[in-house]
């Protein structure tokens, strides 16, 4: 399975791996390949039942990589208008690509570490 489309918005990005490093037991190597140039990342860290607001990047393009536990994240047209949500599900290891311009933000369920790649 290559990089999905999840929804208009969103793209689940799917790794490569060398299967030699998880054979030979050194455990295993795991690469992202984005579509444009990442020039900045952050570590951001999440408590359970917390979010940080809907917002937007008119500028950039954002990738989460959960490095751990467990959340949602969910995207609307407008920050406001709840009928227009969609939602994905986040755990460790999944990658997540969000256009510019999408309302989004991230609901922990368990504590969550993610980090941010930006394009700008």
């Amino acid at each position: 399975m290559k990089n999905q489309k999840i929804s208009p918005k969103v793209q689940l990005l799917k790794p490569e791996c060398n299967l030699d490093t998880v054979r030979d037991g050194r455990g295993g190597i795991f690469t992202w390949i984005p579509q444009e140039p990442i020039v900045e990342f952050n570590m951001l860290y999440f408590r359970p039942g917390k979010t940080r607001g809907f917002h937007y990047h008119p500028n950039f393009v954002e990738y989460l990589l959960v490095a751990s536990g467990s959340g949602v994240l969910v995207t609307r047209e407008e920050p406001y208008n709840v009928e227009s949500e969609e939602y994905f599900h986040m755990s460790k290891g999944i990658c997540t690509r969000t256009e510019i311009n999408v309302y989004h933000t991230v609901y922990a369920i368990t504590e969550m570490t993610l980090i941010a790649l930006l394009t700008r």
